[in-house]
Order: C-alpha cells, then structure tokens, then sequence
C-alpha cells in the first residue's frame, strides 16, 4: 500500500485555498521523508513516474542541515520538492505533522521552488517491504540509503501518481 495524496501545494495560499495542478514542466523532483534526527531523500523523474533513494540528511528538532540540502538542490536542481506529512490513522494531525508542515514552508521559502505535500501513512511500512523483497546483494548496495530515503522514494512515486490521476 502506498502513502495517500495529501493535495496541497505551497504555490497557493494555505487558507484554504484548492490545491495547483502541478506544473506540466516538472521533470525532476526530490522527496522528503522527515523525522526529529534523520531526513531520507528520494530523486524521481516525472516521464516515469519513478524514484529511488538518494541520501539520508542529519536533522536536529525536525531541522535539516540546510548547506547539505542545498547542495543537494544544486546538483540535482529539481523543479519540484515533495515533503511527506504523517498523520495518525483517523487523519488527525500530530506533533510531526506539525513539523512536517512547517519544514515544507521553509523549504520553499529558502530555495523558492514549488513545494507539494503527501499523506505519508505506510510509506515507512512499504520502503521497508521494498528493501526486504530485494536479493541480499542489492539490499547491501541499498543499505547506505537506509529506509528513510526509500519511504522518501514511495512519497515521491505517490506525488507521481496523484499528477497523473490529475489528467
């Protein structure tokens, strides 16, 4: 099962206002799975619908190191950044959904990219079916990207998805 569209999009007022159709011109994005002391990290490309881990990011208090990430945006430079939002089972927010929120609006204040959220329910559940369904040597390449990056990899694929649902 994967993660549930969260529908918004920090283009668009949050009081609100309906979510943005996702800009057509989107062919690289980068996800986000945050948490109080690690952030995991997925590349996806739109044509495919796609991701896969990319890294894991230190974090402080649900904070990034923001040099490290930027660093990340330059060398990728996406056209779109998707957070992961968790949320308990009822849909009721939480502290970290809270912190996610907030993460999202500093993201696209500080690189001023488009920033979409997505209902992360399961997506740790489902990163780590994917990793355990992996032959033993893939998952030794895969441990470096840790289950962080890969629940970032099943938040971004869901975005992915909720676009294309969209057309």
């Amino acid at each position: 099962m994967l993660a549930t569209p969260e529908c918004s999009a920090l283009t668009q007022s949050e009081a609100g206002a309906p979510p943005a159709p996702v800009d057509v011109g989107c062919r690289i994005a980068l996800g986000f799975d945050c948490g109080r002391i690690r952030i995991g990290v997925a590349i996806g490309e739109a044509i495919t619908g796609a991701a896969r881990p990319l890294a894991i990011l230190s974090a402080r208090q649900h904070q990034p190191n923001w040099d490290a990430l930027a660093r990340l945006l330059t060398e990728w430079r996406p056209d779109w950044l998707v957070v992961g939002v968790p949320r308990h089972a009822d849909a009721s927010a939480s502290a970290s959904t809270l912190a996610a929120l907030r993460f999202s609006r500093q993201l696209h204040g500080r690189f001023r990219l488009p920033v979409a959220t997505v209902d992360e329910r399961l997506s740790s559940w489902e990163a780590e079916q994917r990793y355990n369904a992996m032959p033993t040597a893939e998952r030794r390449r895969q441990r470096t990207a840790g289950l962080d990056a890969g629940a970032a990899a099943v938040i971004l694929e869901t975005w992915f998805q909720q676009r294309r649902s969209l057309c």
